[in-house]
């Protein structure tokens, strides 16, 4: 029962405190929201591959007390009093954070402010590359991100290409695997003062390795932007960015399967030893934490930070460890699964927790595709694959494994899986058979034809009464 306190008003009248009443009963319009999406995630199956189910742990550190403190600066530098117990949380997820990447405290720092992945690497570019230097990213279209520096001929889409100058580098259209001898040629020629080594839409383990060899022909700085990966690094079940990189980011939200939140890792101690033999110490912490704080952001995000701390503990444990092996394996089951009903995987497989389903070859965009499966409780997105000339129009459809693997979903189950995509493609060509390859006449195709809709009601039973068998992380209801 709330809790009910007897206070006075402005006017002397006698009020209600209803601040402890529970969300259902204060604001009973959003509770029913939240209780319908999460009706939707238990009866659904998630494979957007950026997203993923947290524990019951971290949402009861992101709906706690820590959301009320401001603590601008640093531990033990606050501009604010009372931060005893914030100063002791944030050390905590600095610690665990290095503990969780096996990272000495004297080679490697760590700033968990970041509210997420995008201002994480903003604030990197910030620190180190200053306006208008030069940063080389993978190239939106082949499996980069928004951040790393995309651009059009007509216009600058992203931040990072309004303050910086990026270059961007392409994978192989054949093959679909970066190009890195055209890297390091390009490279060469524009000369970063960064190269981000990152990915969001890339199913191959990167080579950390000949990034580092480039970088350091050219004098470039080398970021690793590991939000997609870093719990398959963190279980060791992928290349470590940590042994060739000087900087690593990551949001904390997908593989590693923690809040909404993004860290920042960058080296410390010795960078080089000059001709005279004289070491060259690394100096990226200062400015690294100056760009987070004031230079970009505010108060820091309490009740994320706590739920980063029990992120990086859960992180160390076995039974995460086996998840990201098993998530990996699902992946890969997948990839053959849909292969062997035809499909094309760009790359022809997979290392890591996606897969690029390419229909170029099926004659169906991928916005149907996302389209049918959301109309049977599957979801995904949308995604291009290489030859794509259009971002607004692509080819293909981008499918995780991490949410599903968290529900308990095995190698056995995604041969179910990988039948019931196959079902709704084969729906969505059926439907083009009849209404032409227009987006538009397809979509209203899709909603009048009575037929259709049987068969998709019928589809989404089965697949929502298959998803629901399976556990889900949390609350309860909400």
């Amino acid at each position: 029962m709330a809790t009910r306190i007897q206070v006075n008003g402005d006017m002397g009248s006698t009020q209600n405190w209803t601040l402890n009443d529970p969300l259902e009963k204060a604001d009973p319009e959003v509770f029913a929201i939240i209780q319908r999406e999460k009706s939707r995630q238990v009866r659904g199956l998630e494979m957007i591959a950026s997203e993923n189910f947290t524990s019951l742990a971290v949402l009861e550190c992101m709906s706690s007390c820590l959301n009320n403190k401001y603590s601008e600066g640093q531990p033990g530098v606050r501009y604010y009093g009372g931060n005893e117990f914030i100063d002791e949380l944030e050390l905590v997820a600095q610690k665990r954070s290095l503990e969780a990447f096996r990272l000495s405290p004297d080679e490697w720092g760590v700033n968990v402010q970041p509210y997420s992945g995008s201002p994480a690497n903003f604030a990197v570019y910030t620190a180190l590359v200053e306006p208008h230097g030069r940063i080389m990213g993978l190239d939106l279209p082949d499996g980069g991100h928004l951040t790393h520096g995309f651009f059009t001929a007509k216009k600058k889409i992203s931040a990072t290409s309004i303050f910086f100058e990026s270059m961007p580098y392409k994978v192989n259209p054949t093959t679909g695997l970066i190009d890195y001898d055209e890297l390091e040629r390009s490279a060469s020629l524009f000369k970063p003062k960064m190269i981000i080594a990152g990915v969001s839409c890339y199913a191959r383990n990167l080579d950390y390795a000949r990034f580092r060899k480039i970088a350091d022909a050219n004098g470039s700085l080398l970021l690793a932007d590991m939000a997609h990966v870093s719990g398959l690094v963190a279980a060791g079940v992928v290349p470590s960015p940590f042994d060739y990189c000087d900087i690593v980011t990551s949001t904390c939200h997908k593989t590693l399967r923690g809040p909404r939140a993004g860290v920042i890792f960058y080296r410390k101690g010795v960078q080089s030893v000059d001709k005279a033999g004289k070491e060259i110490m690394y100096d990226l912490e200062e400015k690294i934490n100056l760009a987070v704080f004031p230079g970009l952001q505010g108060g820091p995000h309490n009740h994320a930070i706590g739920g980063i701390a029990v992120t990086m503990k859960h992180a160390t444990s076995d039974e995460f460890k086996s998840y990201q092996y098993q998530v990996v394996r699902n992946a890969q089951a997948l990839s053959s699964g849909l292969q062997q009903h035809g499909y094309k995987i760009v790359t022809g497989g997979t290392d890591n927790h996606l897969i690029l389903l390419d229909l170029t070859d099926k004659k169906l965009s991928g916005s149907k595709a996302e389209k049918i499966l959301e109309e049977v409780s599957i979801s995904c997105n949308k995604n291009t694959v290489p030859g794509d000339k259009s971002a607004l129009n692509p080819s293909g459809i981008r499918l995780g494994t991490p949410p599903l693997t968290t529900r308990g979903l095995k190698e056995q189950d995604m041969e179910k899986v990988v039948s019931y995509i196959h079902k709704a493609l084969e729906l969505a060509l059926d439907i083009q058979k009849i209404s032409g390859p227009k987006l538009v006449d397809w979509k209203k195709t899709l909603v009048e034809s009575s037929d259709f809709q049987d068969a998709l009601k019928v589809l989404r039973s089965d697949i929502e009464s298959f998803a629901s068998q399976f556990p889900m992380p949390g609350h309860a209801t909400y």
